[in-house]
């Protein structure tokens, strides 16, 4: 078993468990508000200082259970091991200089494999929400409510590169809401409580602070993670991350943990990046990222100084692939990218975020700096359709 659980596309001989935190269905545009009639309003409980979580947790929880049939996915066999997400987590930490243990030696794939993982409800009328680890190249998937009742769900849309994902059930009967939070007013030492289902034994609550803002995992354009203390193990991917006032401000998704358990080190999807991703999954059933086709790297200070740059800011071109949006536009090796669509870009991450969240055939004009002096050029963004930037 991989002693770094990222993004735990796991296998449970015990099925996946699902914990829905219902969200309000205004954050939906292009959704039927009709669908959350006689839920009532959504429920923020601010919690006193010292006082009980127990009325959040209250608020929040409804528990289900997802079962993802993943049947001949080898991937599945080793619990996320050797998934392309491992390798990425495990040299973030190589970088970083921390050790980490050898995985265990390869083993004959599962036939057949259950996914392990929590999610939350955002519409009265049955739209889930996990991340897209959890549900990945999935034959069938069954959504068990809390009062036990199995539901089969399809899949309406996913995201890999947000590690997201949208299902819908048929329920017998409108499902309770809470809201969306604003993950951008957290601040570091904040109370959360992160919800799932940790190795499938049953809805779960743990209590923590906010650790860390804005951690880059460098697993895709969107790394733009929570960290959080509060325990999570295998099983609390796509659950609920949860603020004092009973909103929800972040998906679970990460752990890093040289053990298999968890060591306090955990990572989360800001609410903020989600809510969008979600809106658009539930409203076309996918979600089209732009690209340019260049490589990229910081610029430091050194290379700010030899080539008379003011800052140590920007993102430097390291090569442009023939035939794509950047080489038409005119992009160059060793120009400095300072911004795009007048949007400053203070960094390598900068560019690579702003061109995904660009549509296909979008133009922009793009700011290089280039022997000395910056230069406006136009840029029609093309489709990603990979890991290009």
């Amino acid at each position: 078993m991989s002693n770094i659980l990222m993004r735990h596309r796991a296998a449970a001989l015990l099925g996946a468990a699902v914990i829905v935190a219902p969200l309000s269905m205004a954050a939906f545009a292009g959704h039927d508000a009709a669908a959350a009639a006689g839920t009532g309003p959504a429920v923020a409980v601010p919690l006193a200082s010292g006082a009980s979580f127990a009325p959040i947790v209250s608020a929040v929880t409804i528990t289900t259970v997802i079962k993802a049939d993943n049947a001949g996915n080898d991937e599945t066999s080793q619990l996320g091991e050797n998934s392309p997400f491992d390798e990425q987590f495990r040299q973030f930490f190589r970088d970083q200089g921390i050790p980490l243990p050898d995985r265990a030696p390869q083993q004959r794939p599962a036939q057949r494999a259950e996914a392990l993982g929590s999610g939350f409800v955002v519409a009265a009328d049955g739209y889930i929400v996990t991340n897209n680890h959890v549900i990945d190249k999935a034959s069938s998937i069954t959504v068990t409510l809390d009062d036990g009742t199995q539901v089969p769900a399809k899949l309406v849309g996913a995201d890999p590169k947000n590690d997201l994902a949208v299902l819908k059930i048929k329920p017998a009967k409108p499902l309770a809401t809470v809201a969306w939070g604003d993950s951008d007013t957290l601040r570091v030492g904040d109370q959360v409580l992160a919800i799932g289902n940790p190795f499938g034994i049953g809805t779960t609550v743990t209590a923590g602070i906010v650790s860390a803002r804005g951690r880059d995992l460098h697993s895709g354009p969107y790394d733009d993670f929570i960290q959080i203390d509060a325990p999570i193990n295998r099983g609390n991917s796509g659950g609920p991350l949860v603020d004092a006032a009973g909103r929800v401000v972040g998906i679970n998704t990460a752990i890093y943990s040289p053990n298999g358990g968890s060591v306090g080190v955990g990572f989360a999807i800001p609410s903020d990046q989600a809510q969008k991703v979600v809106a658009e999954l539930m409203k076309d059933g996918s979600i089209q990222h732009g690209f340019i086709g260049v490589e990229i790297q910081p610029v430091t200070a050194d290379i700010a100084d030899a080539i008379g740059l003011r800052q140590a800011e920007g993102a430097l071109i390291a090569g442009v692939n023939d035939g794509t949006p950047a080489a038409r536009a005119g992009l160059k090796a060793g120009d400095i990218v300072t911004a795009l669509g007048g949007s400053p870009i203070k960094s390598p991450r900068d560019l690579s975020r702003m061109v995904a969240d660009l549509s296909p055939g979008t133009s922009k004009s793009l700011s290089v700096w280039r022997t000395g002096k910056t230069r406006d050029l136009s840029i029609t963004v093309g489709r990603n359709t990979g890991d290009q930037q």
